[in-house]
């Protein structure tokens, strides 16, 4: 029997130039990447420029009708646009097109939806759609259902349909609001489960490296040859979602943990970074950021921005960052210029291994610099500061002499006062 699954989407990229210094060829091509992600194969793409997009359409009406016959001669059965289309642009569209309409916002949705394996992940996507629903619901009316019966294969859902589902789509707005709030109780508990684990990860005073970059550069390759870790290593955009922490250890003993995690990328939709926040968060948390950036894209630089805005955005400041610029094995036409905005920057290739003693002697140096070394006999009287070392520091020595206590060890510099009246 034919399967219908195997039917490849075809869809045509649609965006619009306002001439406001962004690359929409680039943008264009990463919207075609998470098209191939998401399954589907591009059969064209239309740009229009104009001094701003159409309140009513997206694209100009000329272009709409040019839009239908680029629809028909291609056989395409979705259009999917570069921006957030707003509920009545939406509708405008498709009732002008006669097929599906998504935006790069959906899209990205669904390829969070094929890739979430924990259940944790599930329903952080699943509230995430919810509320970008939720919030359009005024104004999508036929076309929330005209979504699953118009894509490839004759009644397939295809893409911008997987996740919640066809029957969840159709809810109305309070049994919507009703499920997120489920989702929200769910995920608190998996949230508190999360903030137990990094306090006991605190008590056990190892430092912890959070890998962020941008989709695809690398960190689940970089990660897997570091720690033996297992994770999937796919040539696509959001490979890997659930984040995966894993222990390294150096040569002299020294630990430390490494949490690969979610990939960055632009016009991240704003409904998965609140969604994905508890996970975010794994860097707001670490002692050390490793910025893993793929040197072998010529859009590096503008994906590094793009790093950095979501980081602002998440509150990660004050951070120390290690820029890993990866992918060195690739042809690459000019080296990157160091990262001023981190404290050291290496070139590496993950998949071919070199690099990685530098990088990590450089994690390691910035790491120890938030500590400092302890050697000293304590009055019986301050047992309590040797707890604190316990606590927060690295005890290697505790011995009980008639003078007092003696401890060997480091501590985090904020509790040398305290601890050693300094």
């Amino acid at each position: 029997m034919f399967d219908t699954n195997e039917v490849e989407e075809k869809v045509i990229l649609v965006a619009v130039d306002v001439d406001d210094g962004s690359d929409v060829e680039s943008s264009l091509d990463e919207l075609e990447e998470l098209s191939q992600t998401a399954g589907a194969v591009c059969v064209g793409r239309l740009i229009q420029s104009r001094d701003r997009i159409h309140v009513a359409t997206y694209i100009g009406k000329g272009k709409v009708e040019e839009l239908r016959e680029l629809v028909h001669i291609w056989g395409a059965d979705t259009v999917i646009c570069d921006d957030e289309l707003s509920p009545a642009q939406l509708g405008n569209l498709q009732d002008e097109l006669g097929c599906k309409v998504i935006d790069r916002t959906v899209l990205i949705l669904d390829i969070f939806a094929a890739h979430a394996a924990t259940n944790e992940g599930k329903l952080q996507v699943e509230l995430a759609q919810l509320r970008y629903r939720a919030s359009r619901l005024t104004g999508l009316g036929k076309s929330l259902s005209r979504i699953g019966g118009s894509a490839a294969g004759g009644g397939v859902g295809g893409i911008g349909t997987r996740g919640p589902g066809e029957k969840k789509l159709e809810m109305d707005r309070r049994l919507i609001h009703d499920r997120i709030s489920f989702i929200n109780k769910q995920l608190k508990s998996v949230v508190s489960n999360r903030d137990t684990m990094r306090k006991q990860r605190e008590k056990g005073s190892i430092q912890t490296v959070a890998i962020v970059g941008y989709t695809n550069a690398g960190k689940s390759t970089l990660l897997n040859k570091l720690t033996d870790a297992s994770v999937l290593e796919e040539d696509m955009l959001f490979a890997t979602l659930d984040p995966t922490t894993r222990q390294y250890e150096y040569e002299n003993g020294k630990k430390i943990l490494m949490t690969d995690t979610v990939g960055f990328i632009n016009k991240l939709p704003h409904q998965l970074i609140r969604a994905f926040r508890s996970t975010l968060e794994e860097a707001k948390y670490a002692d050390l950021i490793l910025h893993v950036v793929d040197a072998s894209n010529p859009n590096y630089e503008t994906q590094m921005d793009v790093v950095y805005d979501t980081l602002d955005e998440l509150e990660v400041r004050n951070k120390p960052i290690v820029t890993a610029f990866n992918k060195m094995d690739a042809e690459i036409s000019e080296k990157p210029r160091k990262d001023t905005r981190s404290e050291s920057s290496h070139y590496i290739s993950a998949k071919q291994g070199f690099g990685l003693d530098e990088m990590l002697d450089g994690i390691r140096e910035i790491l120890d610099q938030s500590y400092i070394e302890i050697e000293k006999v304590f009055d019986y009287s301050d047992a309590g500061k040797i707890q604190v070392i316990r606590k927060y520091g690295n005890l290697e020595i505790e011995e009980y002499r008639e003078d007092g206590i003696f401890v060997k060890g480091t501590l985090p510099s904020e509790y040398e006062s305290y601890c050693l009246g300094r």
